[in-house]
C-alpha cells in the first residue's frame, strides 16, 4: 500500500446533499465542476484537489477511504467529523 496519495474531494454538510452529487457523477458530471460548485472545502475552487498526502494526515475515515481507491475511482459517501465527503484518487 502506497505511503502518500493524491486525491480530490467533495465536501457538503448533509447525507442527502451527497447522494444528490454521487448521482450527478453517475449522469457523468466531470468532478471538478461539480467541487468547484458546491464544495464547502476551500480545495473546492481547485475542483477538490487536496495534493498529495501522506498516510496519518487526514482523519481516519478518510485515510481509510482514500488509501482503499484505485487510481481514477470515486468513494461512497464517507462521513467525518467535517461532513461528508466524496473522494476521487487522482494518482
Amino acid at each position: 500500500m502506497p505511503d502518500k496519495i493524491h486525491c480530490a474531494h467533495i465536501l457538503v454538510r448533509t447525507e442527502q446533499e451527497a447522494k444528490a452529487i454521487l448521482n450527478r457523477l453517475n449522469k457523468g458530471e466531470k468532478f471538478a465542476n461539480i467541487a468547484k460548485e458546491v464544495s464547502l472545502c476551500p480545495s473546492g475552487k481547485r475542483g477538490g484537489d487536496l495534493g498529495t498526502f501522506d498516510r496519518g494526515k487526514m482523519v481516519k475515515e478518510f485515510e481509510t477511504a482514500s488509501f482503499s481507491l484505485k487510481k481514477g475511482e470515486v468513494s461512497l459517501i464517507v462521513k467525518t467529523k467535517f461532513g461528508y465527503h466524496i473522494i476521487k484518487r487522482l494518482e
